[in-house]
C-alpha cells in the first residue's frame, strides 16, 4: 500500500533507515487506494442524517412607520388621517434546522428568526410533513435558537452530538441544508480548518471552517461526519457575491449541545464567570514574559472574589489551555471554558514567571450582587426616558460588558424621550460621574438627577473608552 505513494525503491530505503512509516500508517485513517473504492457511495450517511434536517420558515407581520410629517394636521387635511399612518406587512424568511431530540427538539440560527412583531413558525421535514412550532430558547450570543415542534406524541427522526473536539483538519463532513429555498441539498467537503475566532460573526467565536458548499438558506443547517453525527451547525460564509467561494463557517456542536441543555433545563443559557479580565498576548508581551510564542490569554485584572482569584490566578498570568487543550487567544479561551457548562471543576494550565503551572476553577454562574434594580428615570433632565440597572458581574455577562465593569449601565431609551433627542446616552453605556460624584447606584443616580441644573458634566463608559461631554452651561 505504502509502495503505491513512494515507489518500491523508495521504501526499501526508508525501512532500511529504520523510518517508522509503516507502522504508523496503519494507525491513520485510509485514504482510497482503488478506483473501486473512490466509486463508493455516501448515500447511506445521507439517508441516516438528511430526515432530521428541516427547513424553517417565518411569518411576521410588522408594521412599518411613515414619515413623521404626516402627523402634521396641514398634510392630514389634504391626504386624510389614515394617510401615513403605520401600515402592516407580512416578512417571510426562510432557514434551516436539525431536529436533535425525538420530541421534536430543533436547533437553528438566531439570525434565521430574530425580527420584531409576532412570527409563525414552520417546521418543514424532508418528507413533506409541515408542523408549526414555538421558540424555547434564543441566544444572539451564540447566534443558535432552540424551537420545539408542535406535535405531542409524534417521533421524530433526529440526529446525536458528536464531540467536535475530536475533528481533525482533513476530515471529511457534509452540509445540509436549504440553500436558496430550491430544497433539501447535500454538499460535501472536509474540514478546512478549526477554532476560527476572527470572523466577527457572534460573541462567541470559535468556528469550524469548511470548503463544503454553503450558501443563503442553508443557515441553521446541519454539519456531519461520516458517522452521520452532528458536529456542528452551519451559520456563514465568506463571500463578496452572496454564493459559495469554499469557506464556510459551522458553530461546533459542543456549543450546541450546551445551549440546547440550557433550553430543555430552564431556558436560559449560564455560562461559567471567570471573575477575570483578558487581553491578547501580542509579540511584544511574549518577550516581556520569556514566551517563544504570541499565544494565550493575559489575565489583565482578577476580581477580588471571583472563581479566578479563589484557584490563585493573578494578574499578568498566561492562560495556556483548558482542560488540557491549548488555547490561542481570549477568545478561544472563551469557547472552552463555556462549553464546560455549569458545575464541578476545569483544569486551567497557566504560566507565571516562566514556570508553568496549573490550577482547578470552579465552573459557576456570575452572581447578580448588587441587585440590578432596573429603573426607567424621569423628569426635566437629559436622562429622562432612560432605563438603568445596577451593574453585577451576571448582568456584565448577559450585555457582553467587561467582567471588571461597575457602576450604572443603561439597557434602554424610550423613542423620541428627552435621552433620545440630546443623544447623550447609548444601551450599554455605563454612568461613571455626574458633575464629578462617582455614580454607584440607581437609587443615587434617580437622586441625582433630581437636582436638575442647567449645566451637566457626565462621564460615560462605552467600548472601553471614558467619554466626557458637558451638556448646557
Amino acid at each position: 500500500m505504502v509502495a503505491r505513494w513512494f515507489g518500491l525503491s523508495s521504501l526499501c530505503a526508508l525501512m532500511a533507515a529504520g523510518w517508522p512509516y509503516v507502522a504508523l500508517a496503519q494507525s491513520q485513517p485510509s485514504v482510497p487506494q482503488s478506483r473501486a473504492e473512490i466509486a463508493r457511495s455516501f448515500a447511506p450517511i445521507v439517508k441516516r442524517a438528511a430526515p432530521a434536517v428541516v427547513n424553517v420558515y417565518v411569518r411576521r407581520r410588522v408594521k412599518r412607520r411613515g414619515s413623521p410629517m404626516f402627523n402634521d394636521p396641514f398634510f392630514r387635511q389634504f391626504f386624510g388621517r389614515g394617510f401615513g399612518m403605520p401600515r402592516e406587512r407580512v416578512e417571510n424568511s426562510l432557514g434551516s434546522g436539525v431536529i436533535v431530540a425525538a420530541d421534536g427538539v430543533v436547533v437553528t440560527n438566531h439570525h434565521v428568526i430574530k425580527g420584531r412583531g409576532e412570527a409563525e413558525i414552520k417546521v418543514v421535514l424532508a418528507d413533506k410533513r409541515e408542523f408549526t412550532a414555538d421558540v424555547v430558547l434564543t441566544d444572539e450570543r451564540t447566534d443558535l435558537s432552540v424551537l420545539r415542534i408542535q406535535a405531542p406524541g409524534v417521533s421524530f427522526p433526529f440526529l446525536q452530538f458528536e464531540d467536535s473536539d475530536a475533528l481533525e483538519v482533513g476530515d471529511l463532513v457534509f452540509a445540509i441544508g436549504n440553500p436558496f429555498g430550491v430544497g433539501q441539498t447535500v454538499t460535501s467537503g472536509i474540514v478546512s480548518a478549526l477554532a476560527r475566532t476572527r470572523i466577527g460573526i457572534s460573541d462567541y467565536q470559535f468556528f469550524i471552517q469548511t470548503d463544503a458548499a454553503i450558501n443563503p438558506g442553508n443557515s441553521g443547517g446541519a454539519l456531519v461526519d461520516l458517522n452521520g453525527r452532528l458536529v456542528g451547525v452551519n451559520t456563514a460564509i465568506y463571500s463578496r457575491t452572496g454564493g459559495s467561494h469554499g469557506i464556510g463557517f459551522a458553530i461546533p456542536s459542543n456549543m450546541v449541545r450546551l445551549v440546547v441543555r440550557s433550553a430543555l433545563q430552564g431556558g436560559k443559557v449560564q455560562r461559567p464567570w471567570l471573575g477575570a479580565s483578558l487581553q491578547p498576548v501580542t509579540p511584544d508581551i511574549a518577550d516581556s514574559l520569556g514566551l517563544d510564542r504570541p499565544a494565550g490569554a493575559l489575565v489583565k485584572q482578577v476580581q477580588g472574589k471571583g472563581p479566578a482569584a479563589l484557584a490563585g490566578l493573578k494578574a499578568g498570568d498566561v492562560i495556556v489551555a483548558v482542560d488540557g487543550r491549548a488555547i490561542a487567544d481570549p477568545r478561544s479561551f472563551r469557547y472552552r471554558f463555556t462549553t464546560k457548562g455549569i458545575g464541578g471543576e476545569v483544569a486551567v494550565d497557566y504560566v507565571r514567571e516562566g514556570d508553568r503551572l496549573q490550577t482547578g476553577i470552579a465552573l459557576a454562574a456570575a452572581p447578580e450582587d448588587p441587585p440590578r434594580d432596573a429603573r426607567k428615570l424621569s423628569g426635566r433632565h437629559p436622562f429622562s426616558g432612560a432605563s438603568v440597572a445596577n451593574l453585577s458581574p451576571a448582568l456584565a455577562e448577559e450585555l457582553s460588558l467587561d467582567e471588571d465593569a461597575y457602576g450604572v449601565v443603561v439597557l434602554d431609551i424610550d423613542r423620541g424621550s428627552p435621552a433620545q433627542r440630546y443623544g447623550l446616552l447609548r444601551p450599554g453605556d455605563i454612568i461613571v460621574r455626574i458633575n464629578e460624584i462617582v455614580v454607584e447606584s440607581t437609587e443615587q443616580l434617580t437622586g441625582l438627577t433630581k437636582n436638575a441644573g442647567r449645566s451637566w458634566l457626565v462621564s460615560l463608559k462605552r467600548g472601553g473608552r471614558v467619554l466626557n461631554v458637558r451638556l448646557g452651561g
